[in-house]
């Protein structure tokens, strides 16, 4: 066919088509069912005005402050009089069943608490002040956009929640894994989530912001600038829930016997260190293993790896809450350590795993309204109205207050009151009466002086005007945004701007990622410039500010927080194929097992595989039992590699395409590897490692540790474990830095 025939056949085709279309149309404008639909279908340009009005049909003035009594000095409490407030939440929290609205991808666990310094100097609450107690505690962790069939290792915040079961009633703190919020004011919750979840025209994408509407409003909302650079650096995709740092983010309050009030915010964090997974293989995982996050815990868990995190608080004064250039109720600002130290004052550790998902992690319902004597409330805009938003949420799940009820939910103090009936109610009450005053003087309050143990706010004066309106420090949104990239490492700035890229690479409207490229340059002109380059955008043509702050934020930086140097949980791999060094196998899994490390077998089958001199066997229980095989099994759910030796394996393994693409996907991902005698010749071969030094002397002992690869060629049994200690050591730092720093990890093809 000529190129004129074949040009002549497209234009056919393509008007055959655009025939078709109109045909469809006419079609579906002649349906009776998508003819009633037309009638409930709006515009924006339909509305009066394209103003956004109430329900109701008034118009809307300010959708952004929450009505809340506001002075000269500072914000005060919300009103709850403030209907389209109300309203807007309202909807939000009832939009979809029977799901978490937010939070619906979760896992759970069971541990307790252990207070090793009393806080009786700031707080009355006995959690924090009795030292001879245990407390148990139940903790679910979970993504934020995605629905529950979503994937565990999206780039998403992590919500971490925790509730003890302490003696005076429940007492939950509804965390975060990022110690920032996006918003100010709690009314502006729904439009975050929104903005943030499947766009409503198509319903993707389902479990990540990285699309049109999210950036939109990020770009839109100066406030979120602090927030979406956090959810940008690495602790947006965790390694684990292990290794996640946990924050209270909402300023509370902490009221000691003499009723002194003090500013807190609450801190949990990891003894294993907060470690990330690199950008590649968290994509990998997604499909790999979606569920590998909460396998993760669960395993363990299971295998008495149990997972630890130090308790701490910063503490605030009451006459000092205003001697910061930022506002201490704003929940978009952290307190920098350096000018507010974490005081560790307890360890609390998961020690038990669920035993049925539905009843506990699913049924496990938290409000930051769960409080006891002694920790009380401040006028936290984001606090005020998720005290709100909590409670009405898990109604519209549960259908009924009586999901304090279930198993799960239930305190371990006693409870009574006059609340009775209602759905799913399995409490029954002896009585005649079911009010307050009775002629009984039965179910009475309990008086809060002397000791008894009643709840009573702090005595807080209050006055000002009602308006929509914030605290004059609330309007400042950019200063701790660059001061937080400021204090990251070069890798992790380096990782911080390949997410942007990715992120705004995703979106098809060039106004949204033009604006966000201005938005950026707000924080830092060079992140700004890099960023755009790479995305298509014109770079700025100056700073947006003469002067941007240089400090930096101490302990917000992942490599200051390395953790204890234990390896306890990390999943090592042993790769061998028949005819392996049994006795190299045996002596290394002994000596990671010591650390609680677990270690799998992967094989060129699953199943047993024969060691060097079992080959003939034909026996198929004779060998080492294979846990995974080469293809079944990927690098990226493991944390570290190793290959032993063995002439036999090691022949068989370099025809392997796989087993290579094994260990070169490894070292892409900054992962220690070891390798030992024979094992170092497959390095050496087959993989052919950029830029790293290998152990190839058969009369030396030597140990060579070269950018997190440890090999050893002349090794027996009796240094094995000279080997298993660099091998652990790098574990324990999670990943090897240097490899990126050098670019070696940009040389392989994984």
């Amino acid at each position: 066919m000529s190129l004129q025939s074949a040009l002549e056949t497209m234009q056919e085709v393509g008007g055959g088509l655009k025939a078709k279309m109109a045909e469809k149309a006419n079609a579906l404008s002649s349906n009776a069912k998508i003819k009633q639909l037309g009638q409930y279908t709006v515009t924006p340009e339909s509305t009066r005005d394209n103003c956004m009005t109430t329900n109701t049909g008034v118009k809307v003035s300010n959708t952004d402050d929450w009505l809340k009594v506001i002075s000269d000095n500072g914000t005060g409490p919300h009103i709850l009089e403030d209907f389209h407030a109300r309203e807007k939440i309202h909807h939000f929290d009832h939009e979809r069943i029977p799901e978490r609205v937010v939070h619906a991808r979760g896992a759970g666990a069971h541990g307790v608490f252990r207070l090793f310094e009393s806080a009786a100097d700031v707080t009355c609450a006995k959690v924090l002040t009795d030292t001879s107690r245990e407390t148990p505690m139940f903790v679910r962790f979970s993504t934020v956009l995605g629905s529950r069939g979503s994937a565990d290792t999206v780039r998403d915040v992590r919500g971490f929640a925790i509730r003890f079961y302490t003696d005076e009633g429940n007492w939950d703190i509804v965390g975060n894994n990022i110690p920032v919020f996006f918003i100010q004011d709690s009314i502006k919750f729904p439009d975050v989530i929104h903005s943030g979840k499947p766009e409503p025209s198509t319903e993707v994408p389902q479990a990540q912001s990285a699309h049109n509407n999210f950036w939109d409003f990020m770009g839109l909302q100066p406030e979120t600038s602090h927030m979406f650079m956090w959810a940008m650096s690495d602790r947006g995709i965790p390694r684990s829930y292990r290794m996640m740092q946990g924050f209270g983010v909402n300023t509370f309050a902490l009221i000691n016997e003499q009723g002194e009030r003090t500013f807190v915010k609450f801190v949990w964090t990891p003894e294993l260190g907060v470690h990330s997974l690199v950008w590649d293989e968290a994509l990998k995982i997604c499909g790999q293993d979606p569920d590998f996050h909460r396998k993760d815990l669960y395993a363990a868990i299971d295998n008495g790896a149990y997972p630890k995190w130090k308790f701490g608080i910063q503490c605030i004064k009451e006459a000092d809450a205003d001697n910061f250039d930022f506002d201490i109720l704003d929940s978009t600002k952290l307190w920098p350590e350096q000018l507010v130290p974490v005081r560790y004052i307890g360890e609390f550790e998961l020690n038990r795993n669920v035993t049925e998902y539905f009843p506990e992690t699913e049924q496990v319902a938290f409000c930051t309204s769960h409080i006891v004597p002694g920790i009380d409330f401040t006028d936290d805009p984001l606090l005020q109205g998720r005290n709100f938003s909590y409670l009405d949420t898990q109604l519209n799940r549960f259908g009924s207050f009586n999901f304090n009820e279930l198993p799960i939910n239930r305190p371990l103090a006693p409870t009574l009151n006059n609340q009775r009936d209602g759905f799913m109610r399995h409490t029954i009450t002896e009585g005649k009466v079911n009010y307050w005053p009775n002629r009984y003087s039965s179910i009475k309050p309990t008086p809060a002086s002397g000791g008894s143990g009643g709840f009573e706010t702090y005595r807080q004066e209050v006055n000002g005007f009602k308006q929509r309106k914030r605290g004059p420090k609330f309007y400042e949104h950019l200063n701790q945004a660059t001061q937080f990239y400021n204090s990251m490492r070069p890798h992790e700035k380096r990782h911080m701007t390949n997410s942007f890229v990715f992120e705004l690479s995703k979106c098809d409207d060039p106004q949204v990622y033009t604006t966000m490229i201005e938005r950026l340059n707000m924080v830092s002109f060079e992140l700004a410039c890099t960023v755009a380059t790479q995305v298509g955008v014109a770079p700025p043509e100056k700073p947006f500010k003469t002067e941007y702050p240089t400090a930096a934020i101490q302990g917000v930086s992942q490599a200051e927080l390395t953790g204890n140097g234990s390896i306890e949980g990390r999943r090592v791999a042993i790769l061998i194929a028949d005819g392996f060094d049994l006795g190299q196998v045996t002596e290394m899994r002994t000596a990671l097992a010591a650390q609680k490390a677990v270690t799998f077998i992967v094989g060129e089958r699953r199943g047993p595989i024969k060691a060097a001199g079992q080959e003939e066997s034909s026996k198929y229980e004779e060998g080492l039992g294979a846990d995974f095989s080469w293809e079944s099994g990927r690098s990226t759910l493991f944390d570290a590699i190793y290959v032993p030796g063995g002439a036999g394996h090691i022949l068989k393994m370099k025809q392997s395409g796989r087993v290579t693409h094994w260990v070169r996907e490894a070292f892409e991902h900054l992962k220690p590897i070891c390798a030992t005698g024979e094992g170092v010749d497959f390095i050496q071969q087959a993989v052919v490692l950029p830029g790293v030094d290998l152990a190839l002397s058969e009369q030396s002992t030597e140990v060579v540790n070269s950018y997190g690869v440890i090999t050893s060629r002349n090794v027996g049994l009796t240094n094995v474990g000279d080997v298993a200690k660099q091998f652990s050591q790098e574990m324990s730092q999670h990943r090897n830095w240097a490899r990126e720093d050098a670019g070696l990890n940009l040389k392989v093809a994984a």
